[in-house]
């Protein structure tokens, strides 16, 4: 670990306490916008922001699934059709076996989501 962590609180699985490497002065752990969302971070009196770089990797990657038509192919077992998903999907939406899926019916098509 660095240096510049203090503490590491292992319920919450956060790093509670962190210096700025500009000024050497406590962070505050609190929400910060990144792209448009919001994530945990860290913030110095400075100006300096730390953003958690796995939410941080999560948001971007649903920026770049966003701009694009995403493939999916139609699988079955037994008499029930699944859905497989790309990997990228399931990393941005944190999907798992089990998972809880919402299907709306529209004039259209399907509209599919997952509860974040």
């Amino acid at each position: 670990m660095e240096k510049r962590l203090l503490g590491f609180n292992p319920f919450w699985k956060v790093y509670t306490k962190m210096k700025c490497h500009k000024c050497s002065k406590k962070m505050k752990f609190t929400t910060l916008s990144f792209n448009g969302s919001p994530i945990k971070g860290w913030v110095c009196s400075c100006g300096e922001k730390y953003y958690d770089p796995k939410e941080a990797q999560r948001i971007l990657l649903l920026n770049k699934l966003k701009k694009e038509n995403i493939k999916v192919r139609l699988g079955q077992i037994r008499s029930n059709l699944i859905l497989r998903l790309p990997r990228d999907v399931e990393k941005a939406f944190s999907l798992e076996k089990g998972k809880d899926v919402i299907i709306k019916v529209r004039d259209n098509g399907l509209n599919i989501g997952f509860p974040l």
